[in-house]
């Protein structure tokens, strides 16, 4: 049966039966009237041959006659109780009124009205439930299919019936089989930009090689002040290389970071202790606070990789003789890290920036290429984290990390 048949099904059930209820009711009614008619006669005779027993043979007849003769419109009730002046009703010139008869009746019939009305709508109610059951097990269904489509999950629906949500379903289908064949190029294409720069990033690597080695025959042979110069800007092109290329691999999804037990207070150690030759020069030194064992779920490396690049630029913006103070915390909820120096802190127009990709701002450190916060960014959101950075109120700048639980 198709969609627009049901419907009208749906629609002509209770409709039929109310007719039904209200063909019933009507028959019930001219039952009940007849019986309410019969006894009121039969009460009426009884009445009078109790009092005139010589009458019984004449009320009789007269009862047969009544009978008997056909039904004349103006033996109905309501002409029997019709006003007129030029032929006043019968009854009425004794006092009775039409209100007078069937009361009973009337009761009776109102109560079989009222039953007749409650089954038609017992009956659309049922039906309604039904059809809103219905109506709930295929929305429920196609929300199904769209969760297990947000998780990843294969799989189609298949179309068993045609209903009112069949074009829906079709379109649902259709846009599933889109969002497949999109992740699937979208994939491929990510792996093919990992790829090529790889390919590119090796290229790289053999030039500069090459120049490093060149700079060593160079400097054994024929000392130059100017060939450290060329030597530190060497370096800086090893460590842009090297930071464009784990920022690709986290664009293109194909760095993995380990997930295991993290302990906060070696990580900030692994890290000052990397960077203790450039504090000594620049006359920093490193306060990490020992607060016990507090780990969270990450790899130790990354994370190791993304603390030098905050202590680093705490480093580059603390005055001689400055401290940089580190911390962290935990909750039920998160773990928490900071990093804070006795340095001028952000400018105001930086802040908002400060995690840009090559954005370098006022107090930006000289040669530096700007991507180093981002960097380390990108590597705590990779471990369900996040990085913020602010003003103390008392002066220097902070770095916050919060690592969350789930």
């Amino acid at each position: 049966m198709t969609e627009r048949g049901k419907q009208r099904l749906r629609f002509w059930i209770p409709a039929a039966a109310f007719l039904a209820g209200l063909f019933l009711t009507a028959f019930l009614w001219q039952r009940q009237y007849q019986r309410t008619a019969e006894g009121q006669i039969e009460a009426f005779c009884q009445a009078v041959v109790e009092q005139h027993p010589e009458l019984e043979e004449e009320l009789l007849s007269s009862l047969k006659n009544f009978l008997e003769a056909p039904v004349r419109p103006s033996a109905s009730r309501e002409n029997l109780f019709a006003a007129s002046s030029e032929n006043p009703p019968f009854l009425e010139q004794y006092g009775y009124k039409s209100s007078d008869f069937g009361k009973a009746v009337s009761v009776r019939m109102a109560v079989l009205a009222v039953s007749a009305g409650l089954l038609a709508l017992a009956v659309y109610g049922l039906c309604a439930a039904w059809d809103g059951r219905k109506r709930k097990g295929r929305l429920t269904e196609l929300t199904e299919y769209l969760e297990q489509v947000n998780t990843g999950a294969p799989g189609t629906l298949i179309q068993e019936k045609e209903d009112e949500y069949s074009g829906l379903q079709d379109e649902i289908y259709k846009t599933v089989t889109n969002l497949y064949a999109t992740r699937e190029e979208a994939l491929k294409a990510r792996q093919s930009f990992a790829d090529n720069l790889a390919n590119i990033a090796h290229q790289l690597k053999t030039p500069l090689t090459a120049a490093d080695l060149s700079l060593q025959l160079m400097e054994s042979s024929a000392p130059d002040p100017r060939i450290r110069s060329v030597r530190r800007q060497l370096g800086r092109l090893n460590e842009l290389e090297e930071a464009l290329l784990t920022l690709a691999g986290i664009d293109a999804g194909t760095l993995e970071l380990k997930k295991e037990p993290v302990d906060v207070y070696t990580a900030l150690c692994l890290a000052a202790e990397n960077l203790q030759e450039l504090m000594d020069r620049a006359g920093v030194r490193t306060e990490i606070a020992d607060r016990g064992c507090v780990e969270f779920t990450g790899d130790l490396e990354w994370s190791v990789e993304a603390l030098m690049n905050l202590l680093k630029n705490c480093m580059e913006h603390s005055p001689e003789g400055g401290i940089i103070f580190c911390g962290y915390s935990e909750n039920p909820l998160y773990t928490e890290i900071y990093i804070r120096d006795q340095g001028p802190g952000f400018a105001a127009e930086d802040l908002p920036r400060l995690f840009e990709r090559f954005y370098r701002g006022k107090s930006g450190a000289a040669g530096g290429a700007g991507i180093g916060l981002a960097l380390s960014r990108a590597l705590f959101e990779m471990q369900n984290g996040s990085l913020t950075a602010r003003n103390l109120p008392d002066g220097g700048a902070c770095f916050e990390i919060r690592i969350y639980s789930h």
